[in-house]
């Protein structure tokens, strides 16, 4: 299949299918005779586990470490399981900032809402913050 009809089945652009292939993501596409990019099969699943792994907030670098062992032939599931752990460890990290900084943005905020701004301290900018 062609370039869009690729992209069309993946459900991404032509244009991102290129840069995956520049980036090494993808192998090199055949080509025709008249220097179409030809795809197979096997390049929709790819692409469906590129799509699936950002999905899972992976970065195409680590997406290419990923294929790469693959590539080379070797099941890349203990990786992807360390892959993923790190992911989420990361993620309740992210989420416990999240959540401190909603607890300070909300009493800032009841602050806020509770003055009177008549009596706002002009000096310290503004006393809600």
């Amino acid at each position: 299949m062609r370039i869009g009809e690729a992209a069309d089945a993946a459900g991404m652009t032509a244009k991102t299918i290129r840069f995956y292939e520049k980036r090494g993501l993808l192998p090199p596409a055949e080509r025709t005779p008249n220097g179409y990019r030809r795809y197979g099969r096997e390049t929709i699943s790819r692409l469906e586990f590129i799509r699936r792994s950002q999905s899972a907030g992976l970065t195409l670098a680590q997406i290419e470490g990923i294929l790469r062992i693959r590539d080379n032939g070797m099941t890349p599931c203990a990786h992807v399981r360390h892959t993923l752990a790190k992911q989420l460890l990361d993620l309740d990290q992210k989420i416990a900032e999240l959540t401190a900084l909603r607890a300070t943005v909300a009493e800032q905020y009841a602050t806020a809402k509770a003055a009177d701004p008549r009596h706002c301290d002009a000096e310290l900018i503004c006393s809600y913050i």
